[in-house]
């Protein structure tokens, strides 16, 4: 390897929120202002003005701002009546089946509501669930307890929802979108949270749209789901005191939905710039020549289905020797993360589920190779040329 630190003369930092908010550093400490004059902190009008403005954003009538993302992922089964808190009125349990190349929040929201997760592979060309494997599943012993599918839309890109709404035909299943890393993306220009029966959204700080804490929202078409979720966020209430059933505490502050709805404004053009970004890495590692079709021939670029709006939330390539490559990054200052380095079948704490290494090759060769290398809007030309100058120089 060739010593690069003398031609590598910046830091490449992960991600820079600093960048992002000197640029609307006064609309948003206003809204939060406003929030602070009215005290209405909990479920206030911001709350209802971002979910207003949520929903139009995702073609939806409904949205139900939550605490986070894991809260909506758990609000949006619990709400369509998928498992049950008391397993003794579930004997059955409830199946849903999903991706075991996610973050843990997709299966342990499945446990949450008492249901039980089933896991099926990825697509390797676009990490998403496989379609395929999903049916396969469908098609086996274990199909016939499947309420729902949960399909993944990681890094920012949309599973195959031509496929998943044809499963969802010939099956009789709901589809609930985590689409945790994915807003403003969209299949066939329907935007994500208007694809499936319900959506779930997470606005921790380092998503494209983002809030300054924990976050969520739930998206449906649904008016009696959209019912259900509101008083599944508030202890099982619909009239203060009243409890119909067994809720949580899971509603929404005002301050982070002001902070959302001024990010909102912004996020149509956020999301192009995250697309133009990757487009510019992907130029750079074929004008280094750095790229094959697997990693035994280079860095796999990332692929984007043509019917897909990618949004990018992570740049992710496929790398020859992932790690020491990493850890070269990291001397070097130039952020990356892994996303996500063990697949969810193989976690210690969900080892009762009963699946081995080897079930799930195609997510445990992504876990092996996937490096998600620094992006956000704010990210200049001459940081990426650093962090592939760098990758560059590891390689030869």
């Amino acid at each position: 390897m060739t010593d690069v630190s003398k031609s590598v003369s910046q830091p490449v930092p992960m991600l820079d929120f600093s960048r992002q908010f000197h640029e609307i550093r006064f609309e948003v400490l206003n809204a939060i202002e406003e929030v602070c004059l009215s005290q209405k902190f909990i479920l206030g009008p911001q709350v209802t003005s971002f979910e207003q403005s949520a929903a139009t954003a995702c073609a939806v009538p409904h949205a139900v701002g939550c605490a986070s993302g894991t809260d909506a992922l758990w609000l949006a089964m619990a709400a369509a009546n998928i498992g049950s808190p008391d397993p003794g009125l579930n004997p059955s349990r409830d199946a849903v089946i999903t991706s075991p190349f996610s973050f843990f929040a997709t299966v342990s929201a499945i446990l949450r509501c008492g249901a039980r997760p089933v896991l099926a592979d990825i697509d390797p060309a676009t990490y998403n669930l496989s379609p395929a494997a999903v049916e396969a599943v469908l098609d086996s012993p274990q199909g016939a307890s499947v309420k729902a599918v949960l399909p993944v839309h990681l890094y920012g890109q949309c599973a195959d929802w031509d496929a998943f709404a044809a499963l969802k035909g010939r099956h009789d299943l709901l589809l609930i979108e985590d689409a945790a890393q994915a807003f403003g993306a969209a299949w066939n220009g329907i935007p994500a949270g208007a694809l499936g029966d319900a959506a779930a959204f997470s606005f921790y700080p380092t998503k494209n749209l983002s809030a300054f804490g924990d976050a969520g929202l739930l998206t449906t078409t649904s008016a009696s789901l959209d019912d259900h979720a509101r008083i599944l966020r508030a202890h099982g209430m619909r009239r203060r005191y009243y409890h119909e059933e067994i809720g949580w505490n899971s509603r929404l502050d005002s301050i982070q939905a002001a902070i959302l709805e001024v990010k909102l404004r912004y996020l149509p053009r956020w999301n192009q710039q995250r697309r133009d970004l990757a487009a510019n890495y992907d130029q750079l590692f074929r004008a280094a020549k750095l790229t094959g079709g697997t990693v035994q021939d280079g860095i796999v670029l990332p692929f984007t289905d043509p019917r897909a709006t990618h949004v990018f939330h992570q740049y992710v390539i496929r790398a020859p020797r992932r790690d020491a490559l990493r850890q070269y990054l990291t001397d070097l200052q130039i952020g990356s993360e892994i996303y996500y380095p063990v697949p969810l079948h193989l976690q210690e704490s969900l080892a009762f589920l009963g699946y081995k290494a080897g079930d799930f090759p195609h997510s445990e060769a992504a876990a092996a190779e996937v490096l998600a290398l620094p992006m956000y809007p704010e990210l200049r030309e001459d940081e990426q040329q650093t962090v592939v100058e760098a990758i560059r120089a590891f390689y030869a």
